[in-house]
């Protein structure tokens, strides 16, 4: 597919961005019900700026821990395009039943929906921003720590002695990971919890990086970078999410209506 855009209105990013919401990347094989090589994804660049653009939005993708397989969607230089066959042009409106056989038919409808699902009806959450407005949205120390997975410094965060009771969501989405119940102090100097306020509401990787083995924590939904979880927590659970302050908004327990989160109110009433 080309796509003529004007970057007065939109990024070359930003476009990446919807492109990898519609496909599988992790298939090196072809595109849901259809095999071979004709199907597999790729994206073209022109240039230079563009190259480096989406090499960068592909490893963002992979590092965000969404999906467990590794990114096979090629980036590589544009040569050709060949137009489609006629009947093919505007398929989706001239042919929409068709369209919509197909679209679920293929499974890649029901695969959108549980790659990126949709935030809850009534729920604070948004979906994860494009890269310009994230750079906006974020200080310098919230995008190293959440993007490029850096850690602040420890006794100098603003919630390692946070002591009030409220819920602790992606400071990018809004989406709710912790619970001020679950906090303890672990003496380490960075906000710690016994366990994520649900248990598919985040994402584990193995790190190795700087030559330790280590278990990273991302939120599911925005792939933000969060910390690390240890195996040396309290009981019963024995674990110990270590988690940065910079990747945290706090919500008091005061305002969870006010700030769209009162289905969490429950948890504070006992």
């Amino acid at each position: 597919m080309q796509i003529t855009y004007d970057p007065a209105v939109t990024s070359y990013g930003e476009l990446l961005d919807v492109f990898w919401k519609q496909i599988d990347p992790t298939d090196p094989g072809g595109q849901f019900a259809d095999r071979g090589s004709q199907y597999k994804t790729a994206v073209f660049y022109h240039d230079r700026e563009q190259k480096e653009i989406s090499e960068k939005s592909k490893s963002d993708l992979g590092k965000s821990g969404r999906f467990s397989k590794p990114i096979a969607t090629q980036i590589l230089p544009f040569k050709s395009f060949y137009p489609a066959e006629d009947y093919h042009q505007g398929y989706y409106k001239t042919q929409p039943e068709r369209y919509k056989y197909y679209k679920k038919g293929s499974g890649r409808e029901d695969f959108i929906k549980q790659a990126w699902p949709e935030p809850a009806a009534g729920s604070a959450c948004r979906r994860k921003p494009p890269e310009a407005e994230m750079r906006k949205l974020l200080t310098p120390l919230q995008y190293e720590i959440t993007q490029n997975c850096g850690t602040e410094p420890p006794f100098d965060n603003k919630y390692w002695d946070n002591k009030q009771e409220g819920l602790y969501v992606d400071v990018i989405t809004g989406e709710p990971l912790f619970s001020s119940r679950d906090k303890f102090d672990s003496g380490t100097g960075w906000p710690s919890f016994t366990r994520p306020l649900k248990s598919d509401g985040i994402v584990e990787k193995e790190d190795n990086s700087y030559g330790m083995n280590r278990v990273e924590v991302r939120s599911r939904e925005g792939g933000s970078h969060l910390g690390h979880v240890f195996e040396d927590g309290p009981l019963p659970e024995g674990r110990r999410y270590c988690i940065n302050s910079a990747s945290l908004r706090f919500i008091p327990k005061k305002d969870l209506k006010k700030e769209g989160y009162e289905a969490y109110e429950q948890l504070f009433r006992e």
